[in-house]
């Protein structure tokens, strides 16, 4: 046999890629450093938290990534392959936070909208809408809905698209605690029929409920990553929660 084969019966430890890869994304405003060197990765069926207080860079990484803002540098990949910023929307849907589209449309009619645009059935549209208990609400315009049912409304939306990675920032906000628990399962079972989720979150009772992996972001910088158990494990705090953790590292 030439000494160069391989055995037989070895195994490969070529990795796969993930879904979704970054690699040393960065952004700067001036002398101001928005975000710097974050990289992170996603599988399908995965959510990871973007953890941080107002200002910690969330929304910039959100914006980067989809190629809303240009990025100073970095590369992002999708199944192991550069994806120029032309083509991100084919693969990403982003949920901004603060924004309320279609103010002057009835609810019904931006749900039915979007519901054409991404070919879902009437019968997808109706089981979002109760789900997300937009129901009581879908007669109204828009502008007319309280802050919690235009957070569910943007959530709906994101639901009906057909991207296999969703992003949302702050998907909670707005929600009292029973409606984040019951969202927050319906977003579990989201990612369990094939979707990757990329959550920023600045709730740590939200994040610790909902996310697999988390993304500790302070000042633009990546303090810390990894399940709630490995992030133990780094701080020394074996029954810490997420704040205790976050604190520790930041």
């Amino acid at each position: 046999m030439d000494g160069g084969s391989a055995s037989v019966g070895s195994v490969s430890t070529a990795r796969t890629p993930a879904l979704i890869e970054v690699s040393g994304l960065g952004k700067r405003y001036g002398y101001q450093i928005a975000i710097d060197d974050i990289s992170l990765s996603l599988d399908t069926g995965e959510i990871l938290g973007i953890i941080g207080p107002n200002g910690a860079g969330k929304t910039t990484l959100l914006e980067t990534l989809t190629g809303l803002v240009a990025a100073d540098a970095g590369d992002v990949r999708v199944r192991g392959q550069t994806v120029p910023v032309s083509a991100r929307r084919r693969w990403m849907f982003y949920v901004p936070d603060g924004v309320r589209p279609y103010q002057e449309q009835f609810t019904y009619d931006v749900l039915t909208f979007f519901a054409a645009i991404y070919r879902r059935s009437r019968t997808e549209m109706r089981d979002i809408v109760e789900a997300l208990g937009l129901g009581p609400v879908v007669s109204k315009r828009v502008q007319a809905l309280s802050k919690g049912y235009a957070r569910r409304l943007l959530l709906a939306l994101g639901l009906l698209s057909p991207q296999p990675i969703l992003l949302l920032d702050e998907p909670f906000d707005g929600l009292d605690l029973r409606q984040t628990r019951e969202i927050a399962q319906l977003l579990r079972t989201k990612a369990g029929q094939g979707r990757a989720l990329l959550l920023c979150i600045h709730q740590l009772s939200d994040a610790e409920r909902v996310c697999d992996r988390f993304v500790l972001l302070s000042e633009g910088l990546i303090r810390g990553a990894g399940s709630l158990d490995e992030l133990r494990a780094k701080t020394g705090l074996p029954h810490a929660r997420l704040e205790d953790i976050f604190l520790a590292l930041t």
